[in-house]
């Protein structure tokens, strides 16, 4: 499979340049030439199959002619070594639990998957004059940091970077990733995410550091990170399929930098059958402007208590735009927005736990409230419960008046040393800190 730039103007690649570049030298995003559609047959018995069989025949039509069969198999199965249950929250309405993995966060599964399969890519080019360390950077509001610098702790070769927004992730999210040590640095900028996201992409296009040493993503931009999150909204289909209830399916995807829905989008091409998906937003609602206008404006985003959505210039629109041939039309035939305030956040997050014992994080209580409002006569929908509500303990409690219990794997992190370098949000200064490494 070759893989093509969202802005026209780079060279197509292969599989093992998108995943160990992460971004094309035209500044654009890898999409692959074909998105190949699954056979009715794999619908009709899906209810049958785990979330492992699932997994890889989907992985399979995106990567199976360029990774062997059994490699392939090895890294989905070890990817998907947790559950991902759709937990019935109402008679119509399902939460598509994501937190089970090692980091309790959705970003478990194409975080883990890229760490194996850049691996894999590794180990091909071991025999080349030109293979140095691969250095990956990554921008994170949030769960990215912790689940990418978890998924390749410890991976010899690589060295992951996690720059994060100085004072606007929870304290327990930042334990996850400012305590490894190893081949793990974090990088605290004083700034917003889009701050860290522009040092990630302006790294990436600056020939001084491409030869100084080879750098690659791990953020939602890169193809191994953003197409592995597919596999849940396949699974999740299977599940509701199981209890009968498959017939009139909605997603909605409590979305930040679009990579989520995006892949659930690439999903939907392949033949799965979601009539309609929703993009739930906090305030920063680039996405759901444009949705209503038609007119696409990004913008320095704000901070909210569902902070892994803080984002004002969304990288996957350009991928949303590209796969809908640049569509406003065709967007708004499958996808609808809504966007919350933290107050109205804040509010669903108890009326759901009164009305049905069911704790959301932030993040899922969007989600929730999407569905409630936007659900027709019919149709059953289930929104991504992103990460455990316990590792945003503090907003959480103070809202819904509870003593959420930490988890033993969260408690873990916590007792571990911050270990951080600071950082201005300019880039002369990342880059002099790169180049001295």
């Amino acid at each position: 499979m070759k893989y093509y730039s969202t802005n026209g103007k780079a060279p197509l690649a292969t599989l093992q340049k998108a995943v160990v570049k992460g971004l094309a030298e035209d500044k654009g995003l890898y999409m692959p030439q074909s998105i190949k559609p699954l056979p009715q047959s794999f619908f009709g018995n899906i209810q049958n199959l785990s979330f492992q069989e699932i997994a890889y025949q989907v992985a399979d039509c995106f990567f199976g002619e360029d990774v062997e069969a059994d490699a392939l198999r090895k890294i989905v199965y070890d990817t998907l070594s947790f559950d991902v249950p759709a937990v019935r929250v109402k008679d119509n309405i399902f939460s598509l639990e994501l937190f089970h993995g090692p980091t309790l966060a959705f970003k478990d599964v194409g975080a883990r998957f890229m760490a194996r399969l850049l691996q894999y890519f590794i180990r091909d080019l071991k025999d080349s004059k030109d293979l140095k360390e691969v250095n990956v950077l990554v921008a994170t509001s949030g769960d990215t940091g912790s689940a990418v610098a978890n998924g390749f702790l410890g991976v010899e070769g690589i060295h992951v970077y996690v720059l994060y927004p100085k004072g606007k992730v929870s304290p327990i999210q930042e334990c996850q990733f400012t305590t490894l040590g190893q081949n793990i640095t974090a990088i605290e900028v004083d700034g917003v995410f889009d701050d860290c996201q522009a040092l990630v992409k302006s790294a990436f296009i600056d020939k001084d550091l491409n030869e100084h040493m080879l750098l690659t993503s791990a953020n939602s931009i890169n193809v191994a990170r953003f197409l592995p999150q597919s596999f849940y909204y396949f699974y999740a289909y299977a599940q509701l399929k199981k209890l009968g209830l498959a017939d009139n399916v909605v997603a909605c995807v409590p979305s930040g930098n679009f990579g989520n829905i995006c892949s659930a989008l690439f999903g939907k091409r392949m033949g799965l059958p979601i009539n309609r998906f929703i993009a739930a937003n906090n305030e920063n609602d680039v996405f759901y402007y444009y949705l209503q206008t038609g007119s696409y404006y990004p913008k320095r985003s704000v901070q909210t208590i569902a902070n892994a959505m803080d984002v004002g210039d969304p990288s996957n629109f350009a991928r949303i735009f590209d796969l809908y041939h640049h569509s406003h039309a065709a967007i708004c035939a499958d996808i609808s927005g809504a966007t919350y305030t933290d107050e109205e956040i804040a509010q669903t997050m108890r009326g759901c736990l009164a009305e049905t014992g069911y704790q959301l994080d932030p993040h899922g209580a969007c989600g929730y409230r999407a569905l409630q409002e936007g659900l027709r006569e019919g149709e059953v929908g289930f929104f991504l419960e992103t990460a455990h509500p316990a590792k945003f303990k503090q907003v959480v409690d103070d809202i819904c008046g509870t003593d959420i219990e930490i988890p033993a794997r969260l408690q873990a992190f916590m007792k571990g040393e911050k270990q951080s370098v600071s950082m201005s949000k300019d880039f002369a200064s990342f880059k002099a800190y790169l180049m001295s490494l």
